[in-house]
């Protein structure tokens, strides 16, 4: 028997004691195999023994079992003191589990997004101007972190500040080609961003007249070639 697989106090001891005959080692295994196995944590071999009828070896059967499962799938592992089934090291990429995570963009990031796109290249204090309040570092890392807008040229004024633009990534997103051929809000809504309408004075209240009107939003003079 292996120096990690020491039989717990008192199983000898039960073993000489024991008026009924222990079962087969086959059946033991079996035993120590079902505790394992339905175990939220690892178990101790006195606690296993505690479950087995008198006479039983649990250090022999976790050593029976442990061989049993060599090379397999899952193995017989020791967890400190106590003794666990886990998925064999080699095969854990296996239980990877890669989980898509939906996010919704706050109406400020929404709009801050329909203003680059549709105004881009544009300074923070362009957007500003047009929302009519400040824009938060918040909503523009959000936006970066997305990678939908990323910092464009320089704007040759004083100061020379930052410009955004939208990226490749948003225009995929979107299915689209170019930056002339910008979602209005029919398809933002159908995308999930945006739920309902733009209080009255947004710069997406007014696209949402214009497609109300069957207007086109004037995206031809809002860019640059």
């Amino acid at each position: 028997m292996s120096d990690d697989l020491q039989e717990p106090d008192g199983a000898e001891e039960n073993s000489t004691e024991s008026l009924f005959e222990a079962p087969p080692m086959g059946e033991q295994e079996r035993m120590v195999e079902a505790m394992l196995f339905a175990a939220s944590e690892p178990v101790s071999l006195r606690d296993m023994a505690a479950r087995m009828p008198h006479g039983c070896d649990a250090a022999e059967a976790v050593a029976h079992l442990r061989k049993r499962y060599e090379g397999r799938g899952v193995r017989v592992v020791r967890v400190g003191d106590a003794w666990a089934i886990r998925t064999a090291p080699d095969l854990g990429f296996l239980m990877q589990n890669e989980v898509t995570e939906t996010r919704k963009l706050s109406r400020a990031a929404i709009e801050t997004l329909a203003i680059i796109a549709y105004h881009q290249p544009v300074t923070r204090a362009e957007i500003e101007e047009i929302r009519g309040v400040s824009v938060s570092r918040g909503t523009i890392d959000q936006l970066l972190d997305l990678e939908w807008i990323r910092l464009g040229r320089r704007k040759m004024t004083p100061g020379r500040p930052v410009t955004f633009v939208v990226t490749p990534s948003f225009l995929d997103h979107f299915g689209l080609e170019s930056s002339r051929d910008l979602p209005g809000l029919k398809e933002l809504r159908a995308a999930g961003l945006l739920e309902n309408r733009p209080p009255p004075g947004s710069p997406l209240a007014a696209e949402d007249a214009d497609q109300a009107e069957g207007e086109a939003p004037g995206q031809s003079e809002l860019f640059e070639d």
